[in-house]
């Protein structure tokens, strides 16, 4: 939970914010929107181009969410702060896979939440206490996991 003296911005992962979406797993979808809607509130919620594309996307495939459904949530997603990515970050993506052996997709997403200058980034995908490339991921679904840490 995001505590007074205690707030840092975050970088949110696709994989947190579909779990918004995804009624299948419903314990993983009040948290996430919990979280999601806490840092957001906060002004402290950070995404990339990539993740409002991936979002739309895998929910409308994946989740079967109506296309203009979709689009909304992304219009609504796109009220936090929004990273974009330049070719440079691209580059330092690729190296970012190659030394790292993590996947190109997953090391944009390390990328656009070290452009953003956050120290968290909330992922299922990542592992879960991993500091990469500056950054702590942070698995909100995570058995234990309370969000005081944070």
């Amino acid at each position: 939970m995001v505590r007074d003296g205690a707030r840092r911005p975050a970088f949110f992962d696709t994989n947190v914010i579909l779990y918004c979406d995804d009624s299948r797993q419903p314990e993983k979808q009040a948290r996430a929107i919990e979280l999601v809607k806490e840092y957001q509130r906060a002004g402290l919620a950070t995404v990339s181009l990539q993740v409002l594309q991936e979002y739309f996307a895998a929910a409308t495939r994946k989740l079967g969410v109506e296309s203009g459904i979709a689009q909304r949530k992304v219009e609504l997603l796109a009220r936090m702060r929004v990273v974009r990515l330049v070719e440079e970050d691209v580059i330092a993506a690729i190296e970012f896979h190659r030394l790292n052996g993590i996947s190109f997709w997953d090391a944009l997403i390390v990328q656009a939440a070290r452009m953003a200058s956050v120290e968290l980034l909330f992922s299922e995908a990542l592992q879960n206490g991993a500091v990469l490339g500056g950054v702590r991921v942070v698995n909100p679904f995570a058995a234990g996991w309370r969000g005081n840490e944070v």
